[in-house]
């Protein structure tokens, strides 16, 4: 009976290091390339994970957070100095102003929720 409890606790932790650092957020779903869009913060996950903007030209994300985790309450975009806090159950809105060229991250403060900005 031990021998399977352990079996599914190893399970277990495989399943949740996969879910937070080892999944590719780029395989979800992907917006097209834009200057404004809504990301839905749910099941710990960012939809769309993967945004796409063009540099020097502002970008305005709509963060409608439906997750009560407390994870979800902040974004913070790595290498931009910007963070929000986010309301449950409300749209919270983010303006980035002239993008410069590149990729970065935007994840939860904990960083287990996380996206990709594109700049081109």
């Amino acid at each position: 009976m031990s021998i399977l409890i352990n079996l599914a606790g190893i399970i277990l932790i495989g399943l949740i290091i996969w879910w937070f650092w080892l999944s590719q957020p780029g395989r979800r779903k992907a917006a097209s390339v834009t200057s404004e869009t809504t990301i839905i913060v749910d099941d710990g996950v960012y939809t769309p994970a993967l945004v796409h903007a063009r540099a020097g030209q502002p970008l305005t994300l709509h963060f409608d957070r439906r997750d009560p985790s407390p994870c979800a309450e902040q974004v913070v975009f790595h290498g931009l100095d910007v963070s929000e806090f986010l309301d449950n159950g409300k749209v919270t809105t983010v303006t980035l102003q002239d993008l410069p060229e590149g990729e970065y991250r935007f994840t939860c403060q904990m960083q287990m929720y996380q996206g990709r900005l594109i700049v081109d």
